[in-house]
C-alpha cells in the first residue's frame, strides 16, 4: 500500500525445546550485563550503532520523494512505494527471521542482516528507474527485519532485568538518531548534488555503523540454540497472540507508529507550501527534533521507575496529543515545538511498550518482539498512507485528527489494561497470614 510519503502468565510453547534462557522477571543470571559492568558499554554502543543504521536506511527516501518524482517522472504515489516497500517487507519478514535467530543466534543474524542491508544501500543510488528502486528498497527492508526483534531478544537474554528498559531505550535512541541524521543528510546532499548522491551518503554512513556494531558487540553468553520447527513456531506465536497483555502492547506500538508515520510523511509537504515555503535543506534540518526522541527513549527506564509502565504511557500519549494540537498553528515556531512534543511522546511510548514485550514474554522472546515489530511497522505503513490521504483530503487538520484518534486508541487500551489488572488482583485469594 503506497504512502506519500503487569505481570503476565507464562506463555506456553517455545520455538522448540523448553527454553533454558533466564527469565527477565526472575533473578539475574551471573553472566548478565549491568550498567558499569564489563561489556555493558560496548554492547550499548554496538546496538546504538545498529539502531542508527536501521532507521537511516529504512527511511532514507522519505525526505526525497519530491526529488525522486521529478527526476524519474513519476507521481508522488508511485515514489512513495520506495518507503512503503521497505517498511512493508520489514513487517513481513521480521517474524521468520526472528525464528532463524533462535537457531543461529541473535548476533549472527543481526550481523548478516546489517551487512545485506548496507550492501543493498550502496546499490540503491544506481537504480535506473522506479521499478528497480522499489525492488531494491523491498530487499533492503526485508534484510533490516533481522535486526529489531533479534536485538530486543539479545538484550532480554544478556542484560539484567532492572537495566532492561534503559538498555532497550538506548537502542531505540539509536533509531531516533538514525532517523534524524538520515533525513538531515539526504536533505542537504540532495539540495546540493541530487537524491542519488544523498542515498549514497546514507549508505556510506551505514557502512561505518555496521563496522562499529560488529567490532563492539560482545558474544552472547545466555543464548541457547533451538531447532527450527514450523509447528513449534506456530505454537509460540499462538501463545503470544493469546496473551491479552501482549496483544495490548502490540496494538499500542502500532497506534503510536501510526501517529508518527502520518506526521513525518506529511510534514515536508506542509512546510514546502505556504505560509512556510521552506527549501529542501531546511526541511531536512527540521529532523533535528529527533534528538528529543533520543533523550526521551533513553529516559524511559527512569519514567517507568517513577510512574510505572501505565503512568509512563499516559505521559507519552499526553505529550503526543499536545504536540499534535500545537502543530495546527501557522507559526513555524509553534509547529516545531509541536514536532518536538510529538517526537518525545512517541519515542518514550515506543521504548516503554517494546521493553514491556521483552519482560512479559517468558519464552520465545524473539517471536514476541517480532510480532511487536510487525505491528509497529504496519502502523508505520498505515500511518503514512492514511496521513497522506487525510492531508490531500482535508489538509494538515485532517492529519492531526487522524493522529488524535490513534492517541485516543492508546489511552483506551491502557485504561482497559488498568481495569483488567485491578479486576484480576481483586479475584486473587488473600493469603491466610493477612486475614
Amino acid at each position: 500500500m503506497p504512502s506519500v510519503s503487569t505481570e503476565a502468565p507464562v506463555i506456553p510453547g517455545a520455538s522448540a525445546a523448553p527454553s533454558a534462557q533466564p527469565s527477565p522477571s526472575s533473578s539475574s543470571a551471573p553472566s548478565q550485563l549491568s550498567p558499569g559492568g564489563p561489556g555493558y558499554r560496548r554492547m550499548s554502543f554496538a546496538l546504538f550503532a545498529a539502531g542508527v543504521a536501521t532507521f537511516a536506511l529504512l527511511y532514507s527516501t522519505q525526505a526525497l520523494l519530491p526529488a525522486i518524482s521529478a527526476d524519474l517522472g513519476v507521481t508522488a504515489g508511485q515514489a512513495s512505494w520506495t518507503v512503503s516497500a521497505a517498511t512493508g517487507a520489514l513487517a513481513l519478514f521480521v517474524l521468520p527471521l526472528s525464528a532463524l535467530s533462535e537457531r543461529f543466534g541473535r548476533r549472527t543474524l543481526m550481523t548478516a542482516s546489517l551487512v545485506i542491508a548496507v550492501a543493498v544501500g550502496l546499490l540503491v543510488p544506481f537504480a535506473p528507474d522506479i521499478e528497480w528502486l522499489v525492488a531494491l528498497r523491498a530487499v533492503q527492508g526485508a534484510a533490516l527485519a533481522g535486526l529489531p526483534a533479534s536485538a530486543m531478544a539479545f538484550l532480554a537474554e544478556e542484560v539484567r532485568p532492572k537495566a532492561l528498559v534503559a538498555a532497550i531505550g538506548l537502542f531505540v535512541a539509536g533509531n531516533s538518531v538514525g532517523g534524524m541524521s538520515g533525513r538531515i543528510v539526504t536533505g542537504w546532499v540532495a539540495q546540493l548534488w541530487g537524491w542519488r548522491a544523498a542515498l549514497g551518503a546514507v549508505g556510506l554512513m551505514a557502512v561505518v555503523c555496521a563496522v562499529v556494531f560488529r567490532v563492539l558487540l560482545p558474544k552472547a553468553r545466555n543464548f541457547t540454540s533451538r531447532s527450527l520447527s514450523p509447528r513449534a513456531l506456530a505454537k509460540t506465536v499462538g501463545g503470544h497472540l493469546a496473551d491479552p497483555l501482549l496483544r495490548r502492547l502490540y496494538a499500542i506500538g502500532a497506534l503510536f507508529m501510526t501517529v508518527f508515520g502520518a506526521v513525518y510523511t506529511v510534514i515536508g509537504y506542509r512546510l514546502v507550501e505556504a505560509p512556510f515555503n521552506l527549501p529542501q535543506g531546511i526541511i531536512g534540518s527540521i529532523f533535528l527534533v529527533y534528538l528529543v526522541g533520543t533523550v526521551s527513549s533513553a529516559a524511559a527506564g527512569r519514567l517507568v521507575a517513577r510512574l510505572g509502565r501505565r503512568g509512563a504511557l499516559y505521559l507519552a500519549v499526553g505529550t503526543t496529543a499536545a504536540g499534535l494540537l500545537l502543530s495546527l498553528s501557522d507559526t513555524l515556531a509553534a509547529v516545531l515545538l509541536g514536532l518536538v512534543l510529538i517526537t518525545a511522546g512517541f519515542f518514550a511510548g515506543h521504548a516503554v511498550a517494546s521493553s514491556s514485550v521483552s519482560r512479559t514474554a517468558k519464552t520465545g522472546r524473539a517471536q514476541a518482539s517480532a510480532l511487536y515489530q510487525s505491528a509497529y511497522y504496519l502502523g508505520s505503513s498505515a500511518g503514512g498512507t492514511l496521513g497522506a490521504v487525510a492531508f490531500h483530503t482535508g489538509g494538515w487538520e485532517a492529519t492531526v485528527l487522524l493522529g488524535l484518534v490513534a492517541v485516543l486508541g492508546v489511552v483506551s487500551i491502557t485504561l482497559y489494561g488498568t481495569h483488567a489488572a485491578r479486576t484480576e488482583a481483586a479475584r486473587r485469594p488473600v493469603p491466610a497470614v493477612q486475614r
